[in-house]
C-alpha cells in the first residue's frame, strides 16, 4: 500500500473559493492524498483504496461521508492505516511511504501496522551499542552490499545492491502541531530494520541510495523490501495519469473541492479498469487495447504498442462514441458526415 500526496494546482481558478495555498510551490488549489494498492508479485497497480481531497472547507475522503478537519499528513496517515486494516482484504498490508514519513514519533504510533519508510539519514540511532548518525551506519555497511537484481532506472538498465542491519531509535518524540509550540516527549525505544539499497549503472556509478526503515518481520527478505520500495514510484505514474492522459485534472472547471473529489473517484474507477485491461492476456483484450490506442490518437513505439495513458485517453473517446450512438442512428450519422465532407451549395 503506497501512500503519497500531490498538489492539484488551480492558481488561476478564482471561482474555486475553497482553495488552499502551498508555501512550497507558491500555488493555490487542493491537495490529493492517495493510498494505492500494488501487487506484491509484480508491483502492478490494482486500485486506489483511499482518496482524500484537502481544501479550505475540510478533508473530503472516500473513507466516510463526513467532512473532517484537515490534520497533518502523518496524523491522517495513522487513521488511514487503521481504516485499511478494517477492510478485511485477507492479505497483510505493507505501508510504503517516502521521506516525509521519517518521524520517530509516528514510527511508535504505527507499530500495529507494517511499514517501510525511506529515511533521510540525518537522525541519530543506536547501532552496535553506540550512537551513530543513520547515514554513517549506511556508509559502514557499504562493503556488505550484495547484488540483488537488475532494474530499470530512469529508462536505463541498472543493478540494485542491498544489505541490512538492525538499529534502535531512542530519541525523544518531537510533536509539531499547527499553531502550537513543538512538544518534546520521552518514549520507548523502537527497533527497526535498516535496509541500505544502492542502484548502480553498469559501469559502477552510484545512481541512487535509499535508506529504508521497516518493522517488517525477518521472514521478508531485505531484497524483497527494497524491491517493494522500488515499486513506490507507481503512485507517481498514477498522479501523472490524472494530470495528463486526457484527464487534465488541473484544468477541471468544477467550482468546489467536493465536486472535484467526486469526479476524481469516477476517474479513479476508470484507472482501475484500464489496469485490469493492461494485465488481461485474452485475444479480445489485445484487440481492445489496439482500438483504444487508435482512438487516443497517440503515436506508439514499435517495441511498446500501448501504454496506460494511451488506454485511458482512448477509454474516454470510446465512452463518448458509445453515448453518441445511444442517441443517434448510425446511418444518420453517416449522412451527416457526408454533409460535412461533401457540402453542397446550400450548406
Amino acid at each position: 500500500m503506497v501512500h503519497d500526496w500531490s498538489l492539484l494546482n488551480y492558481h488561476r481558478h478564482a471561482s474555486k473559493a475553497d482553495r488552499i495555498g502551498s508555501k512550497r510551490n507558491r500555488a493555490e488549489g487542493y491537495e490529493l492524498q492517495t493510498a494505492l494498492l500494488l501487487s506484491d508479485r509484480d508491483g502492478q497497480p490494482l486500485a486506489p483504496l483511499v482518496q482524500n481531497l484537502a481544501c479550505a472547507r475540510g478533508l473530503y475522503t472516500s473513507r466516510t461521508d463526513d467532512v473532517a478537519v484537515v490534520p497533518t499528513h502523518l496524523d491522517e496517515l495513522l487513521v488511514r492505516m487503521d481504516y485499511l486494516a478494517g477492510l478485511s482484504l485477507n492479505r497483510p498490508l505493507v505501508h510504503i511511504i517516502d521521506r516525509e514519513g521519517d518521524s520517530v514519533g509516528h514510527y511508535r504510533q504505527w507499530q500495529a501496522h507494517t511499514f517501510l519508510v525511506r529515511a533521510k539519514g540525518r537522525q541519530r540511532v543506536q547501532w552496535q551499542d553506540q550512537s551513530w548518525m543513520l547515514g554513517s551506519v549506511a556508509e559502514q555497511l557499504r562493503h556488505q552490499l550484495m547484488f540483488c537484481r537488475s532494474v530499470d532506472f530512469q529508462g536505463k538498465p541498472a543493478r540494485q545492491y542491498v544489505t541490512e542491519t538492525e538499529v534502535v531509535l531512542s530519541r525523544r518524540t518531537r510533536q509539531k502541531r499547527r499553531g502550537k509550540r513543538p512538544r518534546s516527549e520521552a518514549a520507548a525505544p523502537v527497533k527497526l530494520r535498516l535496509i541500505v539499497s544502492e542502484v548502480r549503472a553498469d559501469d559502477g556509478k552510484v545512481l541512487s541510495v535509499w535508506l529504508l526503515l521497516s518493522n517488517a518481520k525477518g521472514a521478508v527478505e531485505a531484497g524483497q523490501l527494497a524491491l517493494w520500495y522500488y515499486w513506490r514510484w507507481r503512485i507517481e505514474s498514477f498522479f501523472k495519469l490524472l494530470k495528463s492522459a486526457g484527464q487534465q485534472v488541473e484544468h477541471w472547471q468544477q467550482e468546489s473541492g467536493l465536486a472535484v473529489a467526486k469526479r476524481l473517484l469516477i476517474v479513479s474507477m476508470a484507472c482501475v479498469l484500464v489496469w485490469q485491461l493492461a494485465r488481461a492476456q485474452t485475444p479480445q483484450a489485445e484487440q481492445l487495447r489496439q482500438v483504444l490506442v487508435r482512438l487516443s490518437g497517440r503515436q506508439m513505439k514499435r517495441a511498446r504498442p500501448w501504454t496506460a495513458p494511451a488506454l485511458l485517453e482512448g477509454v474516454w473517446v470510446l465512452l463518448s462514441m458509445l453515448d453518441l450512438l445511444e442517441h443517434h442512428d448510425l446511418s444518420k450519422l453517416r449522412d451527416l458526415a457526408k454533409t460535412f465532407f461533401q457540402p453542397n451549395s446550400q450548406t
